[in-house]
């Protein structure tokens, strides 16, 4: 298969804007601007929001749109280095070693410098992101990141430094070019400064009605207008309620494609009722909302609309 001819980074803020529309991810100019930065600057661009709010979106839209490839590190609770970084193909060694000495070889150091050779090792998302191709650096999405623990994060000081990995029996691998780095996380712990200072930051905050609306627009182009314009102003209405789990602008587009599904073309207390686990994911939240809580910002959200 041919590789797909290298495309050229944006060169304006207004580029990104375009870029990122062309691949239905609706941005606001702040946002626009970090990335720019961080593009032009050859920066991690570091972002932080609630779960659903568009991070890992980001990532997948530039390389989508940039035809780049996309490596992803999802993080979670006791990621290690043989997951993240690389390993030994331990099973194949073993076999070589068997081979080399049925076939009489004696000499252990050249047994030895041929089974770490680079045919052996086994890459994993970080040093895979280190390696460029016709496309150009790849996108490194790393996921969560405050799913790990402190360790993980102090040996990600070298790879977002210098783009290279040590490897003690092959040395350093060092990226030709540096990858496009996105780093997520949902805030459930904080970062330390000494990563985040290899960064540019920005927090992604839940949308604004408007480009809440225009985010539905783009992702479900089928629903009927009056609904989506309902489900926003519903979804912006529960995110002022204390809840143990806001919606996000996930849930807002699962619950519209939800509704389209059912044929509904506006809100009802009846339907909120019936579908609140889609936008909603703990009992107590939908329990506190379900019945006259739901209804009455239905009525709100209806005499609102009424008045345009």
């Amino acid at each position: 298969m041919p590789a797909q001819p290298k495309s050229a980074l944006p060169a304006s803020i207004d580029a990104v804007e375009t870029l990122l529309a062309a691949g239905d991810y609706v941005a606001d100019r702040p946002l626009a601007t970090s990335l720019f930065l961080a593009l032009k600057m050859g920066r991690p661009l570091f972002l932080e929001g609630e779960a659903g709010v568009g991070k890992t979106e980001i990532a997948k839209v530039l390389a989508e749109t940039l035809n780049r490839r996309l490596v992803r590190l999802q993080c979670y609770e006791g990621l290690d280095l043989n997951s993240a970084v690389y390993e030994w193909n331990y099973p194949r060694q073993m076999l070589e070693i068997r081979l080399a000495e049925a076939a009489g070889e004696q000499d252990r150091g050249k047994i030895t410098k041929d089974i770490f050779s680079r045919d052996f090792l086994i890459e994993r998302p970080l040093l895979q992101a280190l390696k460029d191709d016709a496309a150009g650096p790849p996108v490194l999405l790393i996921d969560e990141l405050d799913r790990t623990d402190e360790p993980f994060e102090a040996y990600l000081l070298e790879v977002l430094s210098d783009f290279q990995i040590s490897v003690p029996e092959l040395g350093v691998i060092k990226a030709a070019a540096p990858p496009i780095v996105i780093i997520t996380s949902n805030r459930t712990r904080e970062i330390h400064d000494a990563l985040k200072r290899r960064c540019l930051y920005y927090w992604v905050d839940y949308p604004n009605a408007e480009r809440e609306l225009a985010i539905l627009e783009r992702k479900v182009p089928g629903a009927p207008k009056r609904l989506s314009q309902e489900i926003v102003r519903f979804v912006q209405a529960l995110r002022n309620e204390e809840l143990f789990k806001l919606p996000g602008v996930a849930e807002t587009i699962d619950w519209t494609r939800a509704l389209t599904f059912l044929d509904k073309v506006a809100l009802d207390p009846e339907t909120i009722d019936n579908t609140l686990g889609v936008l909603l994911k703990y009992q107590d939240d939908i329990a506190k909302m379900q019945g006259s809580e739901a209804a009455a910002i239905l009525r709100q959200v209806q005499q609102e609309l009424a008045g345009l």
